[in-house]
């Protein structure tokens, strides 16, 4: 029997120790790692002195034609240091119950998405996902799919653009040329 108290007791010391760590709060999105929608691991600190456009895409939204817009803005900014980085999300309305291959799948054959995408999380409530705890903490949690965070170079969240505005506003545009300046 004390065995099993003194095994809780460290198990709970390991837990609570293991809670404490996962708590802090990352300091740039650089220090957080994902995975591919492929599901290989990615530490986007390799994103390191590139600024991101990081959005939360559903297959079954009435945005979901944004992809388009956001594989045209890919490939006039990517050659300039931007990323668009796609995370799919289920969160509203159900609108991405697939699989990662049905999403990878529909990307591809729907829309030619060459950006990278990365797993599927949750953008909001107790399940949020440390990506999206970073990103909200400064502009709140998105409302619906396809919400847009910009990311400077140095990894901290510049703006947060709501689901209406297309990726080839020239309000989206305006705030990543002044990102790439800086």
């Amino acid at each position: 029997m004390f065995h099993q108290i003194v095994t809780s007791t460290a198990a709970a010391v390991l837990v609570l120790g293991s809670a404490t760590l996962s708590a802090q709060p990352a300091m740039s999105f650089h220090d957080l790692q994902s995975k591919r929608l492929d599901g290989q691991p990615v530490n986007l600190s390799e994103y390191k002195g590139k600024v991101l456009l990081v959005v939360n895409t559903a297959s079954q939204c009435g945005y979901t034609r944004q992809y388009e817009g956001l594989e045209k803005l890919w490939g006039a900014y990517k050659d300039k240091g931007v990323v668009v980085l796609g995370i799919p999300s289920n969160d509203f309305g159900g609108q991405e119950p697939g699989s990662a291959e049905e999403i990878a799948q529909f990307c591809s054959q729907r829309y030619n998405v060459t950006f990278p995408m990365l797993e599927k999380v949750h953008t909001k409530g107790a399940e949020q996902s440390p990506i999206y705890q970073f990103l909200a903490s400064k502009h709140g949690a998105p409302k619906w799919n396809f919400h847009k965070y910009l990311v400077g170079k140095d990894g901290k969240v510049l703006a947060a653009f709501p689901s209406k505005v297309e990726p080839e506003s020239a309000e989206l545009k305006a705030e990543i040329d002044k990102a790439l300046a800086e």
